[in-house]
């Protein structure tokens, strides 16, 4: 099989029509972690693979249906308790569980959302244990070690990854990278 970079470039000359330009068809293929950044995904067939952790940022997926990409294994949340991070004001970083009960979302990014979630930790920029958090987006919204913390309200919507819901990554590089 051809490498990703290859199967990418010639998706780029297949969406400018160029005679020697190919759909790239990456069903069930293994792109977990991989760093898809800018990628000309436009057209490309991604039914069935595993992009959880892939980074899509910038990525060019014009005519990737939503079905396709629903196909594709991007469920990077399992079932049962997660472990998720989440970054508030001047840098303070969150630790949260989001119990199996908490529904859960996610779109095509790394970003989640979670119903309500139960702080475990609340640490400063350099990883001593403090108190308190507060939410970057809302002042009034506190993170503290044993509470749980609800949203103003919840959005079904798993496209609308910027919607109502307590936002959070999976991992603590991911929210300490946030903007």
């Amino acid at each position: 099989m051809a490498t990703i970079s290859e199967i990418i470039r010639l998706n780029t000359l297949w969406n400018a029509g160029g005679p020697n330009g190919r759909r790239a068809d990456l069903s069930g293929v293994d792109l977990s972690g991989a760093n898809l950044y800018g990628a000309n995904l436009s057209g490309a067939n991604l039914s069935g693979a595993d992009l959880s952790r892939a980074n899509l940022s910038g990525a060019d997926l014009r005519s990737v249906t939503h079905a396709e990409l629903a196909l594709a294994a991007i469920s990077h949340l399992p079932e049962g308790d997660v472990i998720g991070w989440k970054k508030c004001r001047d840098g303070v970083i969150v630790k949260l569980k989001i119990p199996a009960k908490a529904r859960r979302s996610h779109g095509t990014s790394r970003k989640c959302r979670a119903e309500f979630v139960k702080v475990l930790g609340v640490y400063d920029c350099e990883g001593n244990t403090i108190k308190t958090a507060t939410s970057r987006h809302n002042p009034d919204v506190k993170y503290e070690k044993g509470m749980t913390v609800y949203p103003d309200s919840w959005d079904e919507d798993r496209w609308n990854e910027c919607s109502h819901g307590i936002h959070f990554f999976i991992t603590r590089e991911e929210a300490e990278a946030h903007n």
